[in-house]
């Protein structure tokens, strides 16, 4: 028995699979049954149950669990003990991101972590919140920064930044020279929506419920799986949509797009910081969150000041 096959073990188990466990790690799936049936021959017992699509821990195989992840995590406080006492933190970090953390806030968040700590690998995994979330209960990701109240009470959140979503239309529409719209105005507008599993979605669906609006009241013409993608069907005109002014904010200053307020609809809305409640997190990524805590600090994302 060693930390390399515990570590296998361990994302077998949370993973419930060999073959996503193996691409985790780096390793073929026939290595990773081999390493788990080493184990099962130095513990003289049967670890892991494969069954039709699932792999799932014995009895014996979540009392492992247990103690592996223990030792591993002490492994990761050794390894971040001794670096920090040679004045270096060093190591290999996944994080995930759901569509406006993770294009427009997390990577400037990474350049500044691995510039402090340039012994750092930081690999940024990108997804709706629905996905994010997703990864984060498998064992997947450690955490994320998503843009939705968490459905699962497994995931804990703090609040990490606050942001602002804006109707954005193009320049020559016939709204371009207005601040603000009344709610009625948009729902026979032409309006692209974002896909199900959006965090920016579910805030809209959320500011229209409480003013007595459902998504289905609005005349959508469009379902694009990206924010990027609504942004290139706004600006050829297919219609118009609700967005964050941090993803335009080159082309608020340029005027190729405009930002509107609805009246009476609250767009404001939280990022947020999310883990799962029942694993400890490594020393290095509780370097990381601490750092993204200290770094937003409550930051408010609104229109740029320029516009």
């Amino acid at each position: 028995m060693d930390l390399w096959q515990l570590n296998i073990f361990c994302k077998v188990v949370e993973l419930k699979s060999f073959s996503l466990a193996g691409k985790t790690v780096h390793l073929s799936q026939p290595t990773v049954s081999s390493h788990i049936k080493d184990l099962e021959d130095h513990f003289s017992c049967r670890l892991i149950d494969r069954l039709a699509k699932e792999a799932v821990p014995t009895k014996a195989g979540e009392i492992l669990y247990r103690y592996a992840t223990r030792l591993l995590s002490l492994k990761d406080e050794a390894e971040i003990a001794l670096a920090e006492f040679h004045g270096k933190i060093k190591g290999r970090l996944m994080v995930g991101g759901s569509t406006i953390p993770g294009v427009y806030i997390l990577p400037k968040m990474i350049g500044a972590f691995i510039q402090r700590y340039p012994d750092v690998t930081v690999s940024l995994v990108n997804g709706d919140t629905e996905e994010i979330n997703k990864h984060i209960l498998e064992g997947y990701l450690e955490f994320g920064v998503v843009g939705a109240v968490a459905g699962d009470k497994r995931i804990l959140q703090e609040k990490l930044l606050e942001d602002e979503l804006r109707l954005v239309v193009p320049a020559g529409h016939k709204w371009k020279n207005r601040r603000t719209i009344r709610p009625d105005m948009l729902l026979k507008e032409p309006f692209i929506s974002r896909e199900a599993g959006s965090g920016t979605l579910l805030s809209i669906q959320e500011s229209l419920h409480k003013i007595g609006y459902n998504l289905s009241d609005l005349n959508i013409v469009s379902e694009m799986g990206s924010t990027e993608a609504v942004i290139q069907g706004i600006k050829s005109q297919v219609g118009v949509s609700i967005l964050s002014p941090v993803a335009i904010t080159e082309e608020l200053r340029t005027g190729m797009l405009k930002a509107l307020a609805i009246d009476n609809l609250n767009l404001k809305r939280n990022f947020f910081l999310s883990f799962h409640k029942h694993r400890s997190g490594s020393p290095l990524g509780q370097v990381f969150m601490q750092f993204l805590k200290d770094e937003c600090n409550g930051s408010f994302l609104g229109l740029p000041e320029s516009i």
